[in-house]
């Protein structure tokens, strides 16, 4: 499903070379919860940017799906992230002038559903995370919660495998960071592959896999107990 082979990603800041990760291996199989913490600067954001298409190794290998998309271009490794990954993150990235609805359907304009088909999805996935009677709201006229809640929806119209989430209850109360959480985990229940960012240590021994990063390397890598 997924395989980082070696990767390394060094960044060059003023006249010194950083490197945020170091020969980084990992396989995630299709279905897995797995969360990653560690420190600032320990790498799990750029590990996230690395998995999510967003940032290229300098060296090393990444596959997902059983092909290679770490010397795709620009054009080709968008499309896969279009089709294969959602993004939840914790300042939501909601566009402000947007309606709710609007939100969610963004992607899908984007690749360019037929509009009685997005309509359609849209519909569904707003009813599902209890959003219905707040489709005409734009961002600043939802709570937190609910505004994650179309953060997922948004994340996961387009139907992808793998589902990325940089702290996601971060800026949430605790009884509705649970909430958001737990919605997310129910997606797993669509096969959906979870990847969590978490510097909560509760809510990172709730994956069914944990990875703890430092200095750009993973140290240590956990199996809970059934």
């Amino acid at each position: 499903m997924i395989e980082l082979q070696n990767v390394c990603r060094t960044f060059t800041v003023g006249d010194q070379q950083v490197t945020a990760l170091r020969d980084v291996n990992l396989r995630l199989d299709a279905g897995e919860y797995l969360s990653i913490m560690g420190p600032s600067g320990s790498g799990k954001s750029t590990m996230l940017n690395m998995l999510g298409l967003l940032d290229r190794p300098t060296s090393g290998t990444y596959l997902l799906d059983g092909g290679n998309v770490t010397d795709l271009n620009d054009e080709q490794q968008a499309r896969v992230r279009r089709e294969k990954i959602g993004f939840v993150f914790q300042s939501f990235h909601l566009v402000p002038r947007l309606t709710a609805a609007q939100n969610v359907e963004l992607p899908l304009i984007l690749a360019g559903v037929p509009a009685e088909v997005r309509k359609a999805r849209v519909q569904v996935l707003m009813r599902n995370y209890g959003l219905s009677d707040r489709a005409d709201h734009k961002p600043d006229q939802l709570s937190g919660g609910q505004r994650q809640r179309v953060a997922i929806a948004r994340a996961t119209v387009m139907n992808p495998t793998v589902l990325l989430a940089d702290e996601p209850t971060g800026n949430l109360d605790r009884t509705t960071g649970w909430e958001v959480l737990k919605l997310l985990e129910g997606l797993m229940e669509q096969g959906i592959t979870l990847v969590v960012v978490t510097h909560d240590a509760e809510i990172g021994a709730r994956a069914q896999r944990n990875i703890h990063m430092l200095d750009g390397r993973i140290v240590s890598d956990e199996q809970r107990a059934k």
